[in-house]
């Protein structure tokens, strides 16, 4: 009869965490690139776990393209590309699209409009087809722009009775003023009363083109089928594209302290920032780090102080908004009232201390980077995922290995680093600071904050 099997006693010390081991290397799917002979750059991943392929077309051409007094015609135009094409109405083309059982979804930003579907593998070649049908010939009927327009203006009446709406509008023109990033896709109801379909089908004949456009492949596909299909779908689609935005108008300078009034508001909206930069940017990723712990994660510098120590807040944030041309450096937060202030003399400390005079830590330095690198493989789970990912690469003409490389990069990033890109990038002198709040009750403290007296703009003006 045989030994009974010994037992070996692991002793775990619960009062300390556990030691995180090594960061493993993330391998981005291989993209395959072709180039259509009408200038549509075709990219496909093959990501073979489930039987689903899922298509996203990137036209590099965004809000930024709005041309001067029509804000809000590229938003339009995307909205309206898929309320018919030919004969079809927007219900029949719809109605196709759920009988393959399609997800489509269509965004549009600054630099970029996109339309994507995701569908079954077998129905790859009729949700292709579809796609081009939407996005190359849309109908862009009258009856159609009237609805879709009017839809546009009764939201922008809604997002008058929203401070946070209000404030994100204000603090973009206030940084820009006429600059192509100076509004929101949406754009304003004089503009979009001004415009009529004539406009959109100039804007799509002039600037939705092959040339600037990228399709991109996720899942169960092949490289040479995908383009075959692509050929077939988009082969007619031709034109040259207009160069999208200029980015030439001259920046303002904005008062330091404004003020867009909200008579008995509980709270003030705050937004604080000024432009900063590129997405190209070679300091890119020492200042996602410095970001993270500035504002970007609930244990930041800005939030610990404004919610966790003062009390003034449930959530304070900052973010780079990087772009293809100079983005803003934001900071936004809502606050009670009576600390408006207060919150705007310590966020403002706040930025100005980490650009050397508080240097991080090296366990704020630590856990900054964790919090991007930990799980960051989780981000390119699904096809989906991995067709955002690609239209990153795309838009920003980044490297094939740009997510490779984004962890170990990230890791080297130290604290005097972290202290050199935000003295570079970030000024407290050019620092605007928009409030959307309480005037007769706020205006005292704004006064003693030695930044001027607080500007009072007009609600209309946005």
């Amino acid at each position: 009869m045989s030994a009974a099997p010994t037992t070996r006693t692991i002793k775990v010390d619960r009062s300390q965490l556990p030691v995180p081991g090594p960061t493993r290397p993330f391998p981005f799917p291989h993209i395959e690139k072709t180039t259509l002979p009408n200038g549509l750059r075709v990219w496909t991943v093959h990501h073979a776990q489930v039987p689903l392929v899922s298509f996203t077309l990137l036209v590099r051409c965004g809000a930024a393209s709005d041309p001067a007094g029509k804000e809000g015609l590229a938003a339009v135009t995307a909205d309206m590309l898929d309320e018919g094409s030919g004969d079809r109405s927007a219900i029949e083309i719809h109605e196709a699209l759920a009988r393959l059982g399609a997800q489509f979804d269509t965004d549009i930003g600054s630099d970029a409009t996109v339309a994507s579907v995701t569908v079954l593998s077998r129905f790859a070649q009729r949700a292709l087809q579809a796609l081009s049908d939407i996005v190359a010939r849309p109908a862009l009927r009258e009856s159609d722009f009237a609805r879709v327009r009017q839809l546009r203006l009764h939201r922008l009446t809604q997002l008058r009775d929203m401070p946070g709406a209000v404030a994100d509008r204000a603090f973009l023109k206030l940084l820009y003023g006429s600059h192509p990033y100076g509004h929101s896709p949406i754009g304003n109801e004089a503009a979009l009363a001004a415009m009529d379909v004539d406009d959109v089908r100039a804007f799509h004949t002039r600037s939705i083109r092959p040339s600037v456009a990228t399709l991109i492949a996720v899942g169960d596909c092949a490289h040479d089928a995908i383009v075959g299909l692509a050929s077939e779908a988009f082969g007619d689609w031709t034109g040259a594209a207009d160069g999208g935005a200029g980015g030439d108008a001259a920046l303002p300078r904005a008062a330091a302290i404004n003020v867009v009034p909200r008579a008995r508001a509980p709270q003030s909206e705050l937004r604080i920032g000024h432009v900063a930069v590129a997405r190209d940017t070679p300091d890119y990723h020492a200042l996602v780090v410095a970001n993270t712990i500035l504002g970007g994660q609930f244990v930041s510098r800005i939030n610990l102080n404004l919610r966790e120590d003062k009390g003034l807040t449930y959530g304070a944030r900052t973010a780079f908004e990087f772009r293809r041309l100079p983005g803003p450096f934001v900071l936004q937060v809502s606050v009670q009232t009576s600390g408006t202030a207060r919150a705007v003399e310590e966020a403002i400390g706040e930025i100005a201390g980490i650009r050397g005079s508080r240097p991080v830590t090296a366990d704020e330095l630590a856990l900054g980077i964790a919090a991007l690198t930990r799980g960051y493989a989780r981000s390119f789970e699904t096809g989906e995922q991995i067709g955002r990912a690609a239209i990153q690469l795309a838009l920003y003409d980044l490297p094939d290995d740009y997510f490779e490389q984004f962890v170990p990069r990230v890791e080297r990033v130290t604290s005097d680093e972290v202290s050199r890109v935000m003295e570079r990038h970030l000024d407290p002198p050019r620092l605007v600071t928009l409030i959307v709040g309480d005037l007769d009750v706020i205006g005292q403290d704004l006064n003693g904050l030695g930044h001027g007296a607080p500007v009072v703009l007009s609600p209309d003006a946005f």
